[in-house]
């Protein structure tokens, strides 16, 4: 079985830096040295021209364009690109057929954009991802590993505080699945 590894650089997006790996059995696969490691809580302003700064990590781990989508929860769900194609892969491999996967993909592919993140660090959030999650003035900014969600300020406060009731009980029915 032979292999073959190419490293890929663009001068128009020099991160992440892709890694293509061929098995000549299976094909092409795409990997990255990049691990993302999205984390934290932030609170940014949104400015007259529905801009937002990215909190200046998150700005070195996701790079110049970013996907902004409809979010659950009445968030805004923000990928890196390559993330993005990761997830619209897994969402293409859903049966057209079945209802509940065509109305999840209609929402959340239909919804999305691309973002660049501008010499500032900020992004501009289309008004209608901003009202879908009734942001005005202020926005939470939350990091999750792989992905960052926006929120309006007062409802992420709420959500966390219902959370923070239940967090034993997620962590006991989180235990129970082998992933804690």
């Amino acid at each position: 079985m032979g292999f073959c590894w190419y490293v890929l650089r663009t001068v128009q997006n020099p991160d992440p830096v892709p890694i293509f790996f061929k098995n000549l059995v299976s094909g092409w696969k795409e990997f990255t040295l990049k691990n993302v490691m999205l984390i934290g809580e932030y609170t940014h302003t949104i400015d007259e021209k529905n801009r937002m700064s990215l909190p200046v990590k998150f700005r070195k781990e996701m790079g110049k364009v970013v996907v902004l989508a409809p979010g659950l929860d009445k968030s805004i769900m923000m990928t890196t690109v390559l993330e993005w194609k990761k997830i619209g892969e897994k969402l293409g491999e859903s049966s057209m057929l079945a209802t509940d996967n065509r109305r999840f993909n209609r929402f959340l592919l239909g919804g999305a954009v691309e973002v660049e993140v501008d010499g500032s660090g900020r992004i501009l959030i289309p008004e209608f991802l901003k009202d879908r999650a009734g942001i005005k003035n202020k926005a939470a900014v939350i990091g999750i590993q792989n992905r960052v969600e926006i929120w309006n300020e007062k409802t992420w406060n709420d959500y966390k505080r219902s959370v923070d009731n239940e967090a034993d009980q997620l962590a006991e029915k989180l235990g129970g699945l082998g992933v804690m």
